[in-house]
């Protein structure tokens, strides 16, 4: 009888362990399903074109860029340095692209963006329609810029291309795509006038001489180029409403010659400080403006 009731007993465990076991295996089962349904999902996820399209909503654009953000940061940890160059010349293009329309569904608030500044309390004051549309942006590494002369744009926020391809590029992109954040951090130019302080310009030029130097054989050496020369020529002559020099007598303005002379120093065997000698003896030469302008001689877009 007590060997029967055993039996029945070593049984009982028996059929209850194989249940558990089916049901460990069909929780797994279905565990695997439903991931394997959200990668599915996710997979499937086509975004909006870049092509600009009325029907498109800001919200459309922002889960656009957030998808292309989470794909590239994917495809970086799985690229050679090299490819990670081309990725970003290629995430730049689709991010301007989406930009591009969003300015364009958005160009009744960007026009607007300048009424909501309170010159009583030196700030702005923007309705809650506003603010939710700014933390929309963010959402996408966006956010409103206002460049001058009551313009507003968007723009990406400073860091945010650094952020992701920081020590993933090439040392040339890596540095190129680095100084571009420190440069975005605050407006260079507005209102046809010069923003940053001379000496920061100075440096900024010294800064992409210096990378043409080391970096000759860069891809990137014909944009470098544009930026540099662009700066050059704005630290030698300045912009219409913040020039280098008094245009009704043609005389050199004391802090950017004293400008000149720091850059000489600091930096004397480097171009910039050859053009700063140049420009110093043409206007105390008493040249002729567009003469001087000839001979310095400087390409600029």
């Amino acid at each position: 009888m007590i060997k029967k009731s055993i039996v029945a007993f070593i049984l009982l465990i028996s059929v209850f362990s194989c249940k558990k076991q089916k049901s460990v295996i069909s929780d797994n089962k279905s565990e695997k399903d439903t991931i394997s349904k959200i990668k599915e999902k996710e997979n499937s996820f086509i975004p909006i074109d870049t092509v600009c399209s009325s029907k498109n909503k800001t919200e459309d654009y922002i889960v656009a860029l957030q998808w292309y953000q989470q794909k590239t940061e994917k495809e970086i940890t799985q690229n050679s340095p090299e490819q990670n160059d081309k990725l970003y010349e290629d995430y730049i293009k689709i991010r301007e692209k989406y930009t591009a329309c969003l300015s364009e569904s958005l160009s009744k608030v960007l026009e607007e963006y300048v009424n909501y500044y309170d010159s009583e309390s030196n700030s702005y004051k923007f309705p809650e329609n506003i603010k939710k549309l700014s933390a929309e942006l963010k959402k996408g590494g966006l956010e409103f810029t206002e460049v001058g002369e009551g313009y507003t744009e968007i723009w990406s926020v400073p860091d945010h291309y650094f952020s992701i391809f920081k020590n993933k590029v090439t040392p040339d992109y890596n540095a190129y795509i680095g100084q571009l954040a420190k440069e975005s951090e605050g407006l260079y130019q507005a209102d046809a006038g010069i923003v940053i302080p001379w000496n920061e310009l100075g440096e900024r030029t010294i800064f992409w001489e210096n990378f043409i130097k080391k970096y000759p054989q860069s891809s990137l050496i014909p944009k470098v180029k544009e930026i540099y020369n662009n700066y050059l020529y704005d630290y030698l002559f300045g912009m219409d409403n913040t020039p280098t020099f008094e245009r009704a007598d043609g005389k050199l303005y004391d802090e950017n010659r004293q400008e000149f002379n720091r850059i000489i120093k600091k930096y004397p065997n480097s171009n910039v400080a050859r053009k700063s000698r140049e420009i110093i003896n043409l206007f105390d030469a008493n040249l002729p403006e567009a003469e001087i302008y000839k001979r310095i001689n400087i390409e600029r877009k």
